[in-house]
C-alpha cells in the first residue's frame, strides 16, 4: 500500500486569533503573537543592531579616520543608518521576519490577508523610530530636556507601550498605519498515517472486493476526518454507530458488529477501502464518490 499524502497541521492557536478568507475560499486563521514574544524579538533585534554599530565604530577607531570627540555624534547617526534599513531589509527578504522574529517564531502579515507589500514594511518600521526609538534616545539624555519636554516625551513613550495592550489585535501605532499584524509563525506538524498504524491485536474484520466497490475517495476523506478527530460524548458515540451501520448496510458486510467494536470496524474499513482505491487507481480506475459511474475506456480503431 502506498503511503498517504503528506498532511501538515499548524500549531494550535492561543487565546487570540485572526481569520482570513482568501480568494480560494479556504478560511485561514493565525494566532496573534503574544506581547512577550514581540518584546523578546525586539530585544534580540536591538542587540543585533547595536553589535553592528559597535563593530563599525571599532573599525573607525582602528582606522583613526575621525577624532574621538566626534565619535558620539557618529554613533547616533550610525544607529539610525543601520537600524532602520536592517528592519526594512530583513522583513522584505524574509517575508515579514527579522532575525529576532525568526528566533521568536513570529512574523508580520498584511491585516487584509493579502501579500505584504514593501510600502507596509517601510511604513511600520519608520513609525517605530517615531514611536519608540527616538523618544527613548531623548529620555536617555533627559538632562538636556526641560521638565515639560521630558514629561511630554515620557507620556508619549508610555502611551505607545499601552496601545498594543489595549487592542484585541495587539497592534502598535505603526501596525495600524501600515495595516499589518504580528502573528505566530505556524509550525508544521506531520500527521500520523492512519493506514500505516498497526492494529492493537489480530485483524478482527476482513473485507472482500465486493464490500469495497461502493465508496470513493470523497467518502474515504470524510471517514478519515472522523477517525482523526473522533467525536466525544454519548451523542457522538451514537453518530459513530450511525456511520458504521450505514457502511454495514451499504456494503452488505456479513456478521454482526457489536457497539463497542464499531470504532475498530471503521478503522479497519478505512484501511481496506484506501488500499482498494489505491490498487484500482494503478489501472486508471479512479472512483470519485459513491455516485461515480464506471465507464469502459474507449478504444480507437
Amino acid at each position: 500500500m502506498t503511503a498517504a499524502p503528506v498532511t501538515f497541521r499548524p500549531a494550535a492557536p492561543k487565546n487570540r486569533t485572526e481569520g482570513f478568507l482568501p480568494p480560494e475560499g479556504v478560511p485561514i486563521s493565525f494566532a496573534i503573537a503574544s506581547l512577550g514574544a514581540r518584546l523578546g524579538a525586539q530585544c534580540m533585534d536591538v542587540l543585533i543592531t547595536w553589535l553592528a554599530v559597535l563593530l563599525f565604530a571599532l573599525l573607525l577607531i582602528w582606522l583613526d579616520i575621525l577624532p574621538f570627540t566626534s565619535l558620539g555624534a557618529l554613533l547616533l547617526i550610525l544607529i539610525f543608518l543601520i537600524r532602520t534599513p536592517y528592519y526594512i531589509a530583513a522583513e522584505l527578504v524574509w517575508n515579514g521576519r527579522t532575525l529576532g522574529k525568526r528566533i521568536a517564531r513570529i512574523r508580520v502579515i498584511s491585516a487584509n490577508g493579502r501579500r505584504l507589500t514593501p510600502h507596509q514594511v517601510t511604513a511600520r518600521n519608520l513609525m517605530k523610530e517615531v514611536e519608540f526609538f527616538t523618544p527613548a534616545t531623548l529620555l536617555l539624555g533627559a538632562g538636556d530636556l526641560g521638565l515639560v519636554s521630558g514629561l511630554i516625551t515620557f507620556v508619549w513613550v508610555v502611551t505607545v507601550l499601552i496601545v498594543p495592550c489595549a487592542n484585541r489585535r495587539r497592534q502598535r501605532l505603526g501596525d495600524m498605519i501600515a495595516g499589518t499584524l504580528v502573528v505566530e509563525n505556524p509550525k508544521p506538524a506531520l500527521l500520523a498515517d492512519l493506514a500505516l498504524a498497526a492494529p492493537a491485536g489480530p485483524a478482527r474484520f476482513d473485507f472482500l472486493p465486493a464490500h469495497l466497490e461502493f465508496y470513493g475517495r470523497y467518502e474515504l476523506h470524510a471517514l478519515e476526518a472522523i477517525l482523526r478527530d473522533p467525536p466525544k460524548g454519548a451523542a457522538a458515540q451514537v453518530e459513530i454507530a450511525r456511520v458504521a451501520d450505514a457502511i454495514l448496510r451499504k456494503t452488505g458486510y456479513p456478521g454482526a458488529v457489536a457497539a463497542a467494536e464499531k470504532p475498530e470496524f471503521l478503522t479497519a474499513f478505512y484501511r481496506a477501502q484506501r488500499a482498494h482505491l489505491e490498487s484500482r487507481q494503478l489501472f486508471g480506475d479512479r472512483r470519485d464518490d459513491k455516485f461515480h459511474k464506471t465507464q469502459a475506456p474507449s478504444r480507437k480503431p
